[in-house]
């Protein structure tokens, strides 16, 4: 008996259909950061995975109501002349921003980086509540006397009151 099909077509396809899967070049990939950002009652707390970085790789800026988070990895191999490798992990700048509520005071918001994970912790603005005037009966206020007025001149001639 012999074979009909011999089983190269089926591996060469298959390699083929595999390496496809893999060959996109490095040149074109840009990394962007993954981010989460969770509401709670009283702030806003992101969460941003940058493996394989260092707290002094990363850059926390807030500018006219936005948060800024910036850095760059760096790639961590030389190029090879001689020899076959392949590199899958981006790596490069990146900068990612987030418009805040009106009102965040900078000075309240707390950053921390542990095990490749940026937490930072964003109190929510101050709510401004409404005042509310104390109408007292009579017109006049709480026992202060009232304004009394008189006629006054006006262009040489008097206001009838």
């Amino acid at each position: 008996m012999s074979l009909l099909v011999r089983p190269e077509p089926f591996s060469t396809e298959f390699n083929r259909l595999f390496n496809s899967l893999w060959d996109t070049p490095a040149t074109s990939q840009r990394w962007v950061p993954e981010m989460d950002l969770v509401e709670s009652d009283d702030h806003y707390l992101l969460k941003a995975d940058l493996p394989g970085m260092k707290q002094e790789d990363v850059s926390i800026e807030f500018n006219d109501g936005t948060l800024t988070i910036s850095g760059e990895r760096k790639a961590e191999y030389e190029r090879k002349e001689k020899g076959f490798f392949r590199l899958e992990r981006s790596f490069g700048k990146f900068s990612r921003s987030l418009t805040l509520p009106e009102g965040v005071d900078p000075e309240k918001i707390e950053a921390g980086f542990h095990e490749g994970v940026l937490d930072v912790r964003i109190p929510k603005p101050e709510q401004r509540k409404p005042r509310r005037v104390e109408i007292s009966v009579g017109g006049a206020a709480s026992g202060q006397p009232a304004i009394e007025g008189s006629a006054a001149e006006s262009n040489g001639a008097p206001i009838a009151a």
